[in-house]
């Protein structure tokens, strides 16, 4: 998902709530969970809406601090071979491929920000300068599809490290031409196959895909991974996600 950043397929949006309850009812399906065990682990009344969406959003939350808990920021995602790359690798994001946004190159700058020691922006030959390398690693949406693609750029550790980010803070942000927002955990951030994307198969990154940035996580599933990538901040207040905010689970690993 990418436009979901990162997968979630054009639809129109629900409400919040519904969104959360709607989410929620298949986990607990999934899981066996009953309104009437939900009713007696958390003493609330089942039938009260308030009360079923604050319950919830506590489960979100804790679910993400038990996620963070247990990543394992040196474990690897699996990398396949390029025989296994998906064709065509599909295009996905909550508007139309013809409404992606087109950057000029010649005038594209990237703006970072916040808990940094270096603030000034980054033209695209700047970050076309820094060290790059491949993967070949499997992209999970959130609607159960996944896809493998060929990701070619330069380490997100490195480019936090070079513009001197305060790596104990716990959060970083990202800004998108598209009006997408997200944000990831700094561990996540700092992990050896989180990317800064310039290429897709070994070709400058498709507007389908992102470009001129795309943040290639293997570890998140799709939404977390953002395109068309604008500003990057550090931040120790959480600052939420498109997506997130309509109750989508904030940690997302894959």
């Amino acid at each position: 998902m990418s436009g979901l950043k990162g997968g979630k397929p054009d639809r129109k949006l629900v409400a919040p709530s519904r969104e959360i309850v709607s989410l929620e009812r298949r986990l607990f399906l999934n899981k066996g969970l009953s309104l009437g065990a939900l009713t007696m682990l958390t003493g609330c009344d089942v039938t009260d809406a308030d009360s079923v969406q604050k319950v919830l959003w506590s489960m979100s939350r804790w679910n993400d601090a038990v996620q963070a808990a247990i990543f394992d920021p040196d474990k690897l995602a699996p990398t396949y071979p390029e025989s296994a790359i998906t064709q065509p690798f599909p295009f996905n994001a909550f508007y139309s491929e013809s409404a992606a946004p087109r950057l000029d190159a010649s005038t594209y700058k990237l703006e970072v920000g916040g808990l940094v020691r270096e603030k000034s922006s980054w033209t695209l030959d700047q970050l076309y300068a820094l060290p790059q390398s491949s993967q070949i690693t499997r992209h999970i949406c959130v609607e159960g599809w996944s896809a493998i693609g060929k990701w070619t750029g330069a380490s997100f550790k490195t480019f936090l490290q070079h513009v001197g980010a305060d790596l104990s803070a716990k959060y970083v942000g990202f800004k998108c031409a598209d009006n997408y927002y997200t944000s990831i955990d700094m561990p996540t951030a700092l992990h050896p196959q989180t990317q800064m994307t310039f290429k897709f198969v070994d070709q400058i990154l498709p507007v389908r895909y992102g470009f001129p940035l795309k943040l290639r996580i293997p570890t998140k599933l799709g939404f977390k991974n953002p395109k068309h990538i604008v500003a990057i901040f550090v931040s120790n207040e959480n600052p939420g996600g498109y997506w997130e905010d309509q109750g989508y689970n904030w940690f997302s690993g894959s």
